[in-house]
């Protein structure tokens, strides 16, 4: 199904359904496609809002996860969400834990899926020469425990942006930038309720990465897919629209008074 993208000042979205707002981040290599599943069960309880995060379009001091930060928080202020349930994967997790650590006001829970932050075995961390079609495919397909996953649509996709060299130096940019932004001593200080939910198969954020995560969030759940790799949400989407669903719907009832 498409989505109308919506432009308000800067920024450009998605933005269905009604409800509370469940804002979804996604990741270094992500596009709308990779929450397609996500989106259409959720916007029948939910106002489901995906900003398109400006990974190319950053001057390149600013592109951190810092800046990225910044203009999550603008778009929230723009839109002026409130109670927000808070997804991100990956990097797009990073950029939703900072957000969450220096302004939790308008947020009400936090879901993180193979998020950076502690720990990430990237795709920054090794450049092949540019046109290496045959790497970019096998390095995409490392993101799920299926290769098949990994679409020809998804590796064109991937390639397209290696192939060009500023994308290719801002990308190693914000990955350098995730693995020196390690929140590990700042992530007691989340207060909402947080839900993990970790492949058990990825090998880019690897099991342990959830558990101390689950160990470091006070109030936090974790919960692991068997395989599955880095992006749950694509890979086995009712799976993890199953677990998101409890998550929200416990959320959602009154508590009992005992």
């Amino acid at each position: 199904m498409q989505y109308e993208i919506r432009h308000k000042d800067k920024f450009r979205y998605i933005d269905e359904g009604s409800g509370e707002p469940l804002v979804l981040l996604h990741g270094l290599f992500g596009a709308l496609s990779n929450f397609r599943d996500l989106v259409e069960h959720f916007r029948k309880s939910h106002r489901v809002v995906v900003p398109m995060l400006p990974l190319f379009d950053l001057d390149i001091f600013h592109t951190t996860v810092g800046g990225l930060e910044k203009h999550v928080h603008k778009f929230i202020e723009t839109l002026d969400l409130q109670q927000i349930h808070l997804l991100g994967n990956s990097l797009g997790g990073h950029v939703a834990l900072v957000h969450i650590l220096k302004h939790p006001e308008r947020i009400k829970s936090l879901i993180l899926t193979g998020s950076s932050g502690l720990f990430e075995n990237g795709m920054g961390d090794t450049y092949p020469k540019r046109g290496d079609y045959e790497y970019i495919r096998k390095k995409t397909e490392m993101t799920f425990y299926d290769p098949a996953v990994a679409t020809k649509e998804l590796v064109d996709e991937v390639f397209e942006i290696t192939n060009n060299r500023l994308k290719v130096i801002k990308i190693i940019a914000l990955a350098k930038s995730a693995i020196r932004n390690n929140l590990g001593e700042e992530l007691n200080q989340i207060k909402q309720p947080t839900l993990l939910i970790w492949g058990n198969n990825d090998i880019i954020t690897p099991p342990f990465v959830g558990k101390e995560f689950n160990k470091l969030i006070p109030n936090s759940e974790l919960h692991f897919i068997d395989k599955c790799g880095h992006a749950p949400m694509m890979e086995v989407p009712h799976e993890f629209n199953v677990i998101l669903d409890k998550f929200l719907t416990k959320l959602s009832q009154p508590a009992t008074v005992v």
